[in-house]
């Protein structure tokens, strides 16, 4: 069967897994500790616990200091892992053929914020206050000035699905051929208004996150940032689908029944032309907050059966918010180029402690892998305030082109 697919050519990636492909794979295999730490001056009151990168960051080139955040070093961080296929890239296509499109949720904001406290304590702002450092546009604004590209250059900012949502606007560019080529990615930086605005929801964990457990009680934010070559041509990995939808539930809460989660799969599973049962493993959204777990698992077996290997890695990422759907996606592309080697599929690590009120999933354990197969598919899900839904699908082997 001739099956039409796009192709995610080259990945950059760095959060709390580590630095690289290499490191992250570590990590989720178990090789070396995920950087979940307990951290001061993000809550007036007490530490938290986050999802942490801890190596050193990248300066950002001199000719474009005018970008200088953590959000922008994340990312660069991660861009200058691929830079040699991004300037092949610029080589085969043309600067004008290159697109950019990034997921964010906080951008600059936290130096957004120490901008306004000094501006409190002193009665003027820092020199280096950039306002443009606080919009969303940042980093794809950034993208597009290190590489001088001349495609549309946007940011797709829709909480906890942005990133996730980038990879559909990206094909979209691909399909209408206002591009060849689209850099699409995620990235979030640890601040103080989304940590503190997720204690206020009371949504914080007082420990590592703990998702589909009967102890639950919370997540963990993250930071991160993953970027991808998508493109029409070539590449081993294939991102086959992308289903959104949007329940329109509640500004905050998931629709208790999962029918807006349950939709976005399947119209993933449509749109890759597969079934339930070419879904060979899927990376769940997870949370570990109480409503999430829920309408999740029910949303999950509904669409896919209690059958399909599952885990939520937050545990080892902490929730990197608009960056969680490019780092999860991440996840499944290591995942797909690794498992002819048998490297063990992301394990769920929680405490084993069951809810009844949890429809049973098949939850992967210690260095479970799957058998060699020519074909194989996953998905993962990314869910949002305001029911913002996004399933993704990646897979090996089923483009004949």
């Amino acid at each position: 069967m001739t099956r039409h697919a796009f192709y995610l050519s080259s990945l950059g990636i760095i959060s709390a897994l580590g630095s690289g492909k290499a490191e992250t794979s570590a990590t989720l295999a178990g090789g070396r500790q995920a950087d979940m730490i307990k951290r001061s001056g993000f809550l007036p009151d007490r530490d938290a616990i986050l999802g942490s990168v801890t190596a050193d960051l990248p300066a950002l080139p001199p000719q474009l200091s005018a970008h200088d955040t953590r959000n922008n070093r994340l990312l660069w961080a991660a861009t200058s892992q691929i830079g040699d296929k991004i300037e092949e890239l610029i080589a085969t296509y043309g600067r004008q053929r290159i697109g950019v499109l990034i997921g964010t949720s906080t951008s600059g904001i936290e130096e957004g914020t120490k901008y306004y406290q000094h501006r409190i304590e002193t009665g003027a702002f820092p020199d280096t206050f950039r306002y443009e450092h606080q919009e969303i546009g940042s980093p794809s604004a950034f993208l597009r000035d290190a590489f001088k590209l001349g495609g549309p250059a946007y940011s797709v900012s829709t909480a906890c699905s942005s990133s996730a949502k980038a990879f559909a606007s990206g094909m979209r560019l691909l399909k209408a051929d206002i591009c060849d080529a689209v850099l699409v990615g995620g990235v979030d930086s640890l601040c103080r208004l989304t940590v503190g605005g997720f204690d206020t929801l009371q949504s914080l964990s007082v420990s590592i996150c703990n998702p589909m457990s009967r102890n639950r009680d919370g997540i963990n934010i993250g930071e991160g940032a993953a970027l991808f070559i998508l493109r029409k041509d070539a590449g081993e990995i294939e991102l086959l689908g992308v289903g959104e939808s949007s329940d329109a539930y509640h500004p905050n809460a998931p629709h208790p029944d999962g029918v807006g989660a349950a939709r976005a799969m399947r119209t993933a599973l449509a749109h890759a032309g597969l079934t339930a049962d070419d879904i060979a493993y899927i990376n769940l959204h997870g949370t570990a907050t109480p409503l999430n777990d829920v309408m999740e698992a029910k949303a999950v077996t509904e669409v896919l059966g209690s059958n399909v290997p599952a885990s939520s890695t937050k545990p080892l990422t902490g929730h990197s918010l608009g960056a969680a759907g490019a780092i999860e996606a991440a996840i499944l592309w290591l995942s797909l180029s690794e498992h002819r080697t048998g490297a063990p599929l992301p394990q769920h690590r929680w405490d084993g402690e069951r809810d009844d009120d949890i429809p049973e999933l098949n939850l992967v354990a210690a260095q479970q892998s799957l058998a060699p197969a020519d074909r194989l598919a996953m998905m993962s899900n990314s869910f949002a305030f305001g029911g913002s839904n996004v399933s993704v699908i990646l897979g090996k082997g089923w483009t004949t082109s």
